[in-house]
């Protein structure tokens, strides 16, 4: 069931506030029931935690970014949407939104993410290439991030099959300049998407939200070519995290742009040396599309008493504690400690995590 236009909109505005990210997002809206129901509720419980200069994001900043992506010819999918993608729904916590240029039925198929080295060989640009062809053939979308290198030669070989580029900056942020033709055929062929705001220019910080999101838009992950300290070792850590296989292309030893593959193949991914390999792995994968887990604000938790936020404060410390041995440890309801945690990190003071777990 389509969302209603003013519940998007608050999902947007509740979105781009100061202090929501993805996991207080998903925990607002479970607490609160709706994006409207938290945005009314936020300022006071980041003003009863003792900051009182705390202020929404303007409506007429959201408006601005709204009639900026309809410019664009860009459309805004948020959490909740019916097209909003089964695998990225089931991530914990999900992006809250994604902006998308081109054909947004590319994101409910089932896609495999080639990425690897922006400086890469002439051969590994090929392996690539010839990878996303093989793999659009067999069915899959390709995933990758638009960089040079690996990321341009995955989409250059399924831009005829179907493609999707996540971007670090804006839906209309074209970086790398140079691959603004390969963007233009992208948005017109395949889909590009976007956490970003509209006009945002892609920062480092970006890059591993970014990252994540082509994951978790994938069953797999292939890495063809990185060195060690890789944003694409990055996502194939994520990749691990959320379920997905990993796949890495070996490589020679005396190239350093293999030692990111080879050591993935130590650590378990999977060898691919072509789409066989990924067959093989995707015959016995399990379900990724699992159920969210259940709200831990059922039934709906009231005002909390101030000293029971003290209470749960006390027991955080720099190594994340799941909030049920914290509800065991102050005998009280887990829906309870879930809210002061969520109170506690709107005012800095506790850090919340993916899988109901908190720190300080």
């Amino acid at each position: 069931m389509a969302l209603p236009e003013a519940e998007r909109f608050a999902r947007l505005r509740l979105a781009r506030a100061d202090r929501v990210g993805p996991v207080t997002f998903r925990q607002l809206l479970d607490r609160f029931g709706s994006a409207s129901a938290a945005l009314d509720a936020l300022p006071d419980l980041i003003r009863k935690g003792g900051d009182q200069g705390y202020a929404l994001p303007p409506v007429a900043r959201i408006e601005a970014e709204l009639a900026a992506g309809a410019e664009a010819g860009a459309t805004l999918i948020v959490l909740g949407d019916p097209a909003y993608p089964t695998q990225l729904a089931a991530l914990d916590p999900p992006p809250p939104l994604l902006w998308t240029r081109g054909h947004i039925a590319l994101l409910s198929r089932d896609a495999v993410a080639v990425v690897g080295a922006r400086i890469a060989s002439a051969g590994g640009q090929r392996i690539a290439r010839g990878l996303a062809s093989a793999l659009g053939e067999a069915g899959f979308v390709v995933a990758s991030g638009l960089a040079r290198g690996i990321d341009t030669a995955a989409h250059q070989g399924a831009l005829e099959t179907g493609t999707v580029a996540v971007l670090g900056g804006g839906v209309d942020d074209i970086y790398p300049p140079d691959n603004a033709d390969l963007y233009g055929r992208i948005a017109e062929h395949g889909c590009v998407v976007s956490e970003s705001p509209m006009g945002a220019r892609a920062q480092a910080r970006d890059f591993p939200r970014r990252n994540r999101i082509i994951s978790g838009l994938s069953r797999g992950v292939i890495v063809v070519e990185a060195e060690l300290r890789s944003g694409s070792l990055i996502t194939a850590r994520l990749a691990a995290e959320q379920g997905r296989d990993v796949f890495a292309v070996p490589g020679s030893p005396l190239d350093p742009r293999s030692k990111g593959p080879n050591e993935l193949l130590r650590q378990g991914a999977i060898l691919c040396e072509g789409i066989e390999d990924v067959r093989r792995a995707f015959e016995t994968l399990r379900t990724l599309r699992e159920p969210p887990a259940e709200s831990p604000f059922d039934p709906p938790t009231g005002d909390l008493d101030p000293a029971f936020l003290e209470r749960v404060a006390a027991l955080l410390s720099p190594t994340p504690t799941p909030r049920d041995e914290l509800a065991r440890a102050l005998d009280a309801p887990i829906g309870a400690v879930a809210a002061a945690l969520l109170e506690l990190s709107l005012v800095g003071r506790a850090t919340l995590l993916p899988g109901g777990s908190a720190s300080l």
